[in-house]
């Protein structure tokens, strides 16, 4: 009888279970790369700067119209209320983010926590996945100036979204061997970014012909929520009917609810993390130069903008090459973690970074040429560097707390977010220019790569008592 709490011996069936797994990469990326990166900002700014204009010709006088031109960006600068706090509308999404990232953090570990003792994973996948796909379809249904229901759904989405993400990673212990965990975790990475660029392409193509298709901007946003919950759900369906249940590596508990138990083990785990000092340690390398990766991505088009200012056809171009070359960067990180071993090939990627932020330094105003290619840097070490420490990380997880440790992962790189960020701002406003701002992430790249010189990876995968892959 097959052991359902170690990869399939038959390689057939457990390459089966490996090509239905990345699809889910497919499947989610939608959210994060046209729900959240560009249609989330950009409509509901606009339905809550609607709101804003609504509040302040209601009671009184309107101190926030349109200028002579028509131009409402103004708008942005109005306030709207949500439990008698004020603030900007065209501050909300940034607001907006940070809540959805603490009410992850409430409940992503706990939920992780919950899988790894669960008696099947699947449902819960099927769960968290299905429902942010049908909370991204309902954000369709936002309009005009009821901004706090897009909220609601953003938010549900993005447990759905963060969850399900904790889930699909805690197959990948299950499903391969320590020697295939790279290259089976580079594959489903890139075909997330070749998925999310083909939806992205497929809206954009709505949004950019919006007059001609007789539908206006916000429209467009809709539709682009429709197809990204469409999207997710539907390849959704293939790791659902190709990835076995995989019972929990240790018993169900005798009494008490899978619940209750969850709240215990997620308890002893945060308690039991520090007897691996080494897993810690690559974790924190990890968050540094991740956080690097996530402010050069959230801040390229502001950059392109306010510093090299160009127009938004020229930014749009830029996110679908970064899409599209991640793909291919994904599957090269791959094949050279395969001759040479993940690590050393995650430190050639934060140097490829390193040199790809200063030639962004460089970047003549207006040279749209010279910032397609840096994206193409950026694409060629986005995905595979995120990927290979996924597998790597997950070599050095204690048997039976996949999930939990997974969880541990996403919420501790979205808690250390605010870094890069904060740095790129004051770098900026200190400066005065953009340049130095870009140039001062080189830091994170820089000091990942030094860290992660240091880590001892085989003995940290020793000390958790898994098996080393041949090559690492």
């Amino acid at each position: 009888m097959v052991d359902d709490n170690t990869p399939v011996a038959d390689e057939a069936a457990r390459k089966r279970e490996q090509r239905g797994w990345v699809w889910y990469d497919w499947a989610n990326s939608v959210f994060p790369t046209s729900v959240t990166t560009v249609f989330g900002s950009l409509y509901l700014t606009a339905v809550a700067a609607t709101a804003a204009q609504a509040d302040t010709e209601r009671n009184g006088p309107n101190p926030c119209p349109a200028d002579a031109a028509g131009n409402t960006d103004k708008l942005k600068d109005c306030d709207i209320s949500l439990f008698g706090l004020d603030f900007a509308a065209g501050s909300l999404w940034g607001y907006l983010l940070s809540f959805a990232t603490v009410i992850q953090v409430l409940i992503v570990p706990l939920m992780g926590a919950i899988a790894d003792r669960s008696a099947n994973k699947k449902p819960m996948l099927a769960f968290f996945a299905f429902g942010g796909s049908i909370a991204t379809v309902a954000m369709a249904l936002v309009s005009g100036s009821n901004w706090e229901l897009g909220v609601v759904l953003f938010v549900l989405g993005n447990i759905g979204f963060g969850t399900s993400v904790v889930i699909y990673y805690s197959f990948l212990n299950d499903i391969a061997t320590a020697d295939e965990r790279d290259g089976l975790s580079t594959r489903g990475w890139a075909f997330g970014y070749l998925g999310g660029g083909v939806a992205l392409a497929m809206q954009l193509v709505i949004y950019l012909f919006r007059d001609s298709f007789g539908i206006t901007e916000g429209n467009a946003a809709q539709i682009a929520f429709v197809l990204s919950g469409i999207w997710w759900a539907v390849f959704t369906t293939i790791p659902l009917l190709r990835l076995r249940g995989h019972r929990p590596h240790k018993p169900l508990p005798a009494e008490g609810s899978v619940v209750t138990a969850g709240f215990r083990e997620l308890r002893t785990t945060v308690r039991h993390a520090r007897a691996y000092p080494l897993t810690l340690a690559f974790l924190g390398t990890y968050l540094i130069y991740t956080d690097g990766i996530a402010t050069v991505a959230n801040v390229s088009a502001q950059y392109g903008r306010e510093e090299l200012k160009f127009s938004a056809d020229v930014l749009i171009t830029t996110i679908l090459i970064v899409q599209f070359v991640a793909f291919l960067g994904g599957m090269l990180h791959g094949l050279v973690a395969k001759h040479i071993g993940a690590k050393k090939t995650i430190m050639i990627s934060l140097g490829v970074w390193v040199l790809v932020i200063g030639g962004a330094y460089f970047v003549q105003a207006g040279q749209a040429l010279q910032f397609y290619l840096v994206a193409g840097g950026i694409g060629l070490v986005l995905g595979g560097t995120n990927a290979l420490s996924r597998s790597v990380f997950s070599q050095m997880i204690p048997l039976g707390k996949e999930a939990q440790y997974f969880s541990i992962y996403e919420i501790g790189e979205r808690a250390t977010s605010w870094l890069g960020p904060l740095l790129f701002a004051f770098m900026a406003g200190a400066t005065g220019s953009y340049r130095y701002a870009i140039i001062s992430l080189v830091i994170f790249f820089f000091v990942g790569l030094v860290l992660m010189y240091f880590v001892p990876i085989r003995r940290a995968i020793r000390a958790v008592g898994n098996p080393e892959p041949a090559i690492l």
